[in-house]
Protein backbone atom coordinates (compact mmCIF):
# COMPACT_ATOMS: atom_id res chain seq x y z
CA UNK A 1 0.00 0.00 0.00
CA UNK A 2 1.22 3.25 -1.03
CA UNK A 3 2.20 5.44 1.71
CA UNK A 4 -0.69 8.39 2.10
CA UNK A 5 0.90 12.00 1.96
CA UNK A 6 -0.48 14.86 3.84
CA UNK A 7 0.74 17.87 2.46
CA UNK A 8 1.52 20.39 5.78
CA UNK A 9 -0.11 23.84 4.94
CA UNK A 10 1.86 26.66 4.94
CA UNK A 11 2.42 29.13 7.97
CA UNK A 12 0.41 32.10 8.39
CA UNK A 13 2.15 34.83 6.79
CA UNK A 14 2.96 37.92 9.56
CA UNK A 15 2.45 40.93 7.72
CA UNK A 16 2.73 42.89 11.57
CA UNK A 17 6.30 42.58 13.34
CA UNK A 18 5.87 42.15 16.99
CA UNK A 19 8.01 43.69 19.83
CA UNK A 20 8.78 40.37 20.80
CA UNK A 21 10.07 39.01 17.79
CA UNK A 22 12.84 40.98 17.40
CA UNK A 23 16.12 41.38 18.63
CA UNK A 24 16.48 44.74 20.26
CA UNK A 25 20.41 45.11 20.12
CA UNK A 26 19.63 45.21 16.61
CA UNK A 27 16.46 47.22 16.22
CA UNK A 28 17.83 50.49 18.34
CA UNK A 29 21.20 51.15 16.32
CA UNK A 30 19.40 50.69 13.31
CA UNK A 31 16.40 53.00 14.45
CA UNK A 32 18.56 55.22 15.52
CA UNK A 33 20.19 55.96 12.86
CA UNK A 34 17.61 55.78 10.63
CA UNK A 35 15.82 58.32 12.45
CA UNK A 36 19.16 60.69 12.13
CA UNK A 37 18.98 60.20 8.04
CA UNK A 38 15.33 61.03 8.06
CA UNK A 39 15.50 64.24 10.25
CA UNK A 40 18.22 65.32 8.67
CA UNK A 41 16.68 65.10 4.99
CA UNK A 42 13.53 66.71 5.93
CA UNK A 43 14.25 69.48 8.23
CA UNK A 44 14.02 71.52 5.94
CA UNK A 45 10.69 71.27 5.22
CA UNK A 46 9.78 71.56 9.21
CA UNK A 47 11.39 75.05 8.83
CA UNK A 48 9.56 76.38 6.68
CA UNK A 49 6.08 75.08 7.61
CA UNK A 50 7.25 76.84 11.17
CA UNK A 51 8.13 79.92 9.51
CA UNK A 52 5.17 79.97 7.69
CA UNK A 53 2.66 79.06 10.53
CA UNK A 54 4.40 81.83 12.62
CA UNK A 55 4.67 84.58 10.04
CA UNK A 56 1.35 87.19 10.28
CA UNK A 57 -0.72 86.42 6.50
CA UNK A 58 1.57 86.53 4.05
CA UNK A 59 4.00 89.30 4.71
CA UNK A 60 7.27 86.63 4.16
CA UNK A 61 6.38 83.78 1.80
CA UNK A 62 3.72 83.30 -0.41
CA UNK A 63 3.67 79.33 -0.05
CA UNK A 64 6.63 76.32 0.59
CA UNK A 65 8.29 77.03 -2.59
CA UNK A 66 8.49 80.60 -2.41
CA UNK A 67 9.53 80.02 1.32
CA UNK A 68 12.64 77.47 0.58
CA UNK A 69 13.51 79.35 -2.72
CA UNK A 70 14.00 83.18 -0.54
CA UNK A 71 15.91 81.31 1.99
CA UNK A 72 18.27 79.65 0.15
CA UNK A 73 18.67 82.96 -1.55
CA UNK A 74 19.54 84.98 1.58
CA UNK A 75 20.93 82.59 4.11
CA UNK A 76 21.98 79.79 1.35
CA UNK A 77 22.18 75.90 2.52
CA UNK A 78 23.05 76.95 6.39
CA UNK A 79 19.44 78.72 6.37
CA UNK A 80 17.36 75.95 5.40
CA UNK A 81 18.96 73.97 8.65
CA UNK A 82 18.72 76.85 11.33
CA UNK A 83 18.36 75.11 14.52
CA UNK A 84 19.24 71.37 13.27
CA UNK A 85 21.05 69.87 15.51
CA UNK A 86 19.49 71.59 19.10
CA UNK A 87 16.17 69.76 16.60
CA UNK A 88 17.96 66.52 16.54
CA UNK A 89 17.64 65.82 20.11
CA UNK A 90 14.15 64.46 18.65
CA UNK A 91 16.12 60.99 17.92
CA UNK A 92 16.39 60.67 21.95
CA UNK A 93 12.70 61.20 22.67
CA UNK A 94 12.29 59.22 19.20
CA UNK A 95 13.92 56.15 21.12
CA UNK A 96 11.26 56.82 24.16
CA UNK A 97 8.56 57.35 21.95
CA UNK A 98 9.19 53.55 19.62
CA UNK A 99 9.52 51.90 22.96
CA UNK A 100 6.84 53.05 24.30
CA UNK A 101 4.53 52.48 21.44
CA UNK A 102 5.52 49.13 20.66
CA UNK A 103 5.65 48.23 24.76
CA UNK A 104 1.91 49.23 25.26
CA UNK A 105 0.81 47.24 22.26
CA UNK A 106 2.91 44.31 23.54
CA UNK A 107 1.08 44.93 27.10
CA UNK A 108 -1.92 45.15 25.11
CA UNK A 109 -1.97 42.19 22.74
CA UNK A 110 -1.84 40.14 26.36
CA UNK A 111 -6.15 41.06 26.31
CA UNK A 112 -8.70 41.22 23.92
CA UNK A 113 -8.17 44.52 22.28
CA UNK A 114 -8.27 45.07 18.90
CA UNK A 115 -5.35 45.87 16.33
CA UNK A 116 -6.66 49.20 15.63
CA UNK A 117 -7.36 50.57 19.27
CA UNK A 118 -3.67 48.95 20.33
CA UNK A 119 -2.22 51.05 17.62
CA UNK A 120 -4.86 54.19 18.87
CA UNK A 121 -3.57 53.94 22.52
CA UNK A 122 -0.22 53.00 21.73
CA UNK A 123 0.55 55.86 19.68
CA UNK A 124 -1.32 58.41 22.22
CA UNK A 125 0.67 56.84 24.91
CA UNK A 126 3.94 57.37 22.91
CA UNK A 127 3.57 61.01 21.99
CA UNK A 128 2.91 62.09 25.70
CA UNK A 129 6.11 60.27 26.67
CA UNK A 130 7.86 61.38 24.22
CA UNK A 131 6.73 65.58 23.93
CA UNK A 132 7.39 65.56 27.53
CA UNK A 133 11.45 64.94 26.76
CA UNK A 134 11.47 66.81 23.33
CA UNK A 135 9.35 70.10 24.45
CA UNK A 136 12.54 72.30 25.76
CA UNK A 137 14.14 71.06 22.52
CA UNK A 138 11.29 72.26 20.48
CA UNK A 139 11.06 75.44 22.19
CA UNK A 140 14.86 76.66 21.37
CA UNK A 141 15.10 75.11 18.15
CA UNK A 142 11.64 76.71 16.80
CA UNK A 143 13.47 80.17 18.15
CA UNK A 144 15.85 79.58 16.21
CA UNK A 145 13.89 78.50 13.17
CA UNK A 146 12.03 81.75 12.95
CA UNK A 147 15.62 84.15 12.96
CA UNK A 148 15.77 83.72 9.47
CA UNK A 149 12.11 85.24 9.17
CA UNK A 150 12.76 87.89 11.91
CA UNK A 151 15.78 89.08 10.50
CA UNK A 152 14.93 88.59 6.78
CA UNK A 153 11.86 91.33 7.27
CA UNK A 154 13.70 93.27 9.39
CA UNK A 155 10.79 92.13 12.44
CA UNK A 156 14.41 92.33 14.91
CA UNK A 157 11.91 94.89 16.91
CA UNK A 158 8.71 93.37 16.72
CA UNK A 159 8.01 92.23 19.88
CA UNK A 160 5.65 89.00 18.42
CA UNK A 161 8.18 87.91 15.98
CA UNK A 162 11.38 88.82 18.22
CA UNK A 163 9.70 88.12 21.66
CA UNK A 164 13.31 87.18 23.50
CA UNK A 165 14.53 90.22 22.32
CA UNK A 166 17.65 89.00 20.12
CA UNK A 167 20.65 91.32 18.88
CA UNK A 168 20.09 89.98 15.27
CA UNK A 169 23.37 92.60 14.31
CA UNK A 170 25.87 90.64 16.47
CA UNK A 171 28.10 87.74 15.04
CA UNK A 172 27.73 84.98 17.03
CA UNK A 173 28.09 81.22 16.29
CA UNK A 174 25.85 78.65 16.01
CA UNK A 175 26.50 77.42 19.40
CA UNK A 176 26.63 80.62 20.82
CA UNK A 177 23.09 81.64 19.34
CA UNK A 178 21.72 78.50 20.84
CA UNK A 179 22.93 79.02 24.01
CA UNK A 180 21.47 83.01 23.78
CA UNK A 181 18.46 81.42 23.02
CA UNK A 182 18.49 79.25 25.73
CA UNK A 183 19.56 82.02 28.25
CA UNK A 184 17.02 84.32 27.24
CA UNK A 185 14.23 81.99 27.78
CA UNK A 186 15.18 81.51 31.05
CA UNK A 187 15.85 85.19 32.33
CA UNK A 188 12.35 85.67 30.97
CA UNK A 189 10.24 82.88 31.48
CA UNK A 190 11.66 81.13 34.19
CA UNK A 191 12.64 76.91 34.03
CA UNK A 192 8.69 77.00 33.14
CA UNK A 193 9.84 79.18 29.91
CA UNK A 194 10.90 75.50 28.42
CA UNK A 195 7.74 74.33 28.35
CA UNK A 196 5.82 76.43 26.96
CA UNK A 197 3.09 75.58 24.53
CA UNK A 198 3.52 72.05 26.48
CA UNK A 199 0.16 71.44 26.64
CA UNK A 200 -0.65 72.68 22.78
CA UNK A 201 2.03 69.82 22.38
CA UNK A 202 -0.19 67.33 23.78
CA UNK A 203 -2.76 68.50 21.78
CA UNK A 204 -1.80 69.03 18.92
CA UNK A 205 0.80 66.26 18.69
CA UNK A 206 -1.39 63.36 21.06
CA UNK A 207 -4.08 63.11 19.14
CA UNK A 208 -1.98 63.05 15.93
CA UNK A 209 0.37 60.21 16.82
CA UNK A 210 -2.71 58.41 17.78
CA UNK A 211 -4.49 58.72 15.04
CA UNK A 212 -1.58 58.47 12.76
CA UNK A 213 -0.91 54.83 14.08
CA UNK A 214 -4.53 53.83 14.23
CA UNK A 215 -5.44 55.04 10.52
CA UNK A 216 -1.75 53.50 9.16
CA UNK A 217 -3.13 50.17 10.71
CA UNK A 218 -6.52 50.56 9.15
CA UNK A 219 -4.68 51.32 5.60
CA UNK A 220 -2.89 48.33 5.84
CA UNK A 221 -5.38 46.29 6.27
CA UNK A 222 -7.60 47.56 3.97
CA UNK A 223 -4.67 48.01 1.14
CA UNK A 224 -3.72 44.35 1.96
CA UNK A 225 -7.43 43.14 1.14
CA UNK A 226 -7.54 44.70 -2.62
CA UNK A 227 -3.74 44.13 -3.36
CA UNK A 228 -2.15 41.41 -5.55
CA UNK A 229 -0.44 39.27 -3.76
CA UNK A 230 2.83 39.65 -5.43
CA UNK A 231 3.09 43.00 -4.27
CA UNK A 232 5.38 44.04 -1.90
CA UNK A 233 3.79 43.84 1.78
CA UNK A 234 6.83 46.76 2.33
CA UNK A 235 5.56 49.36 -0.10
CA UNK A 236 2.07 48.60 0.64
CA UNK A 237 2.86 49.60 4.20
CA UNK A 238 4.60 53.04 2.84
CA UNK A 239 1.54 53.89 1.34
CA UNK A 240 -0.71 53.55 4.36
CA UNK A 241 1.41 55.26 5.94
CA UNK A 242 1.61 58.29 3.99
CA UNK A 243 -2.07 58.13 3.09
CA UNK A 244 -2.95 58.11 7.12
CA UNK A 245 -0.36 61.34 7.46
CA UNK A 246 -2.43 63.08 5.05
CA UNK A 247 -5.55 62.08 7.04
CA UNK A 248 -4.26 63.40 10.43
CA UNK A 249 -2.34 66.27 9.24
CA UNK A 250 -5.62 67.60 7.36
CA UNK A 251 -7.72 66.94 10.98
CA UNK A 252 -4.93 68.50 13.45
CA UNK A 253 -3.66 71.41 11.34
CA UNK A 254 -4.79 74.19 13.25
CA UNK A 255 -4.13 72.67 16.79
CA UNK A 256 -0.44 72.69 15.69
CA UNK A 257 -0.46 76.31 14.27
CA UNK A 258 -1.65 77.37 17.75
CA UNK A 259 1.44 75.65 19.40
CA UNK A 260 4.03 76.88 16.81
CA UNK A 261 2.81 80.16 18.02
CA UNK A 262 2.70 79.79 21.66
CA UNK A 263 6.14 78.51 21.77
CA UNK A 264 7.90 81.24 19.47
CA UNK A 265 5.40 83.81 20.67
CA UNK A 266 5.44 82.69 24.88
CA UNK A 267 2.46 84.83 25.18
CA UNK A 268 -1.43 83.97 26.02
CA UNK A 269 -3.40 80.61 26.33
CA UNK A 270 -4.30 77.96 23.44
CA UNK A 271 -7.73 80.16 23.63
CA UNK A 272 -6.44 83.35 23.36
CA UNK A 273 -4.30 82.41 20.54
CA UNK A 274 -6.97 80.95 18.66
CA UNK A 275 -8.91 83.95 18.88
CA UNK A 276 -6.02 85.89 17.59
CA UNK A 277 -5.87 83.77 14.59
CA UNK A 278 -9.50 83.52 13.62
CA UNK A 279 -9.41 87.73 13.86
CA UNK A 280 -6.09 88.02 11.91
CA UNK A 281 -6.60 85.07 9.66
CA UNK A 282 -10.37 83.65 9.30
CA UNK A 283 -11.61 80.13 9.06
CA UNK A 284 -9.22 79.61 6.03
CA UNK A 285 -6.26 81.06 7.58
CA UNK A 286 -6.98 79.15 10.57
CA UNK A 287 -7.61 76.08 9.14
CA UNK A 288 -5.12 76.09 5.43
CA UNK A 289 -2.06 78.26 7.75
CA UNK A 290 1.25 76.25 6.47
CA UNK A 291 -1.32 73.45 5.46
CA UNK A 292 0.52 72.74 2.12
CA UNK A 293 4.25 72.73 3.59
CA UNK A 294 2.90 70.34 6.41
CA UNK A 295 1.15 68.27 4.06
CA UNK A 296 4.77 67.98 2.02
CA UNK A 297 6.17 67.71 5.55
CA UNK A 298 4.10 64.64 6.50
CA UNK A 299 3.77 62.77 3.46
CA UNK A 300 7.81 62.73 2.86
CA UNK A 301 7.52 62.45 6.57
CA UNK A 302 5.33 59.19 6.91
CA UNK A 303 6.64 57.32 3.73
CA UNK A 304 10.38 57.80 5.10
CA UNK A 305 9.63 56.57 8.46
CA UNK A 306 7.76 53.70 7.78
CA UNK A 307 10.24 52.54 4.90
CA UNK A 308 12.89 53.02 7.82
CA UNK A 309 10.80 51.62 10.65
CA UNK A 310 9.65 48.98 9.00
CA UNK A 311 12.80 47.65 7.26
CA UNK A 312 14.55 48.22 10.34
CA UNK A 313 11.74 45.54 12.12
CA UNK A 314 12.34 43.27 9.09
CA UNK A 315 16.70 43.28 9.50
CA UNK A 316 16.15 42.88 13.36
CA UNK A 317 13.91 39.71 13.24
CA UNK A 318 14.50 36.93 15.14
CA UNK A 319 15.50 33.94 12.63
CA UNK A 320 12.45 31.96 13.62
CA UNK A 321 10.11 34.46 11.94
CA UNK A 322 11.81 35.34 9.09
CA UNK A 323 10.50 32.55 6.58
CA UNK A 324 6.65 33.97 7.56
CA UNK A 325 7.64 37.34 7.17
CA UNK A 326 8.01 38.94 3.10
CA UNK A 327 8.86 41.93 1.96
Amino acid sequence: MAATMVETPPPQLITTIEWGMMDKSKFFPLYTLSSFTVRCALYPLTLVKTQIQVQRKKEAYSGVTDAISKIYRNEGVSGLYRGFWLSSFQIISGIFYVTTYEGVRHELGKYDVSPKAKSFIGGGCASLVGQTIIVPFDVLSQHLMVLGLVKGRGNARNSQMNPLGLDLDKKLSKAALAREVAVRVYRLHGPLGYYRGYAASLAAYVPNSALWWALYTTYQDELLKVAPSWMSILLIQCVAGTLGGFTTTFLTNPLDIVRARLQVQGVGTMNEVFRDLWAEEGLVGLYFKGLSARLVQSACFSFSIILGYETIKRVALSDEFRPRVRW
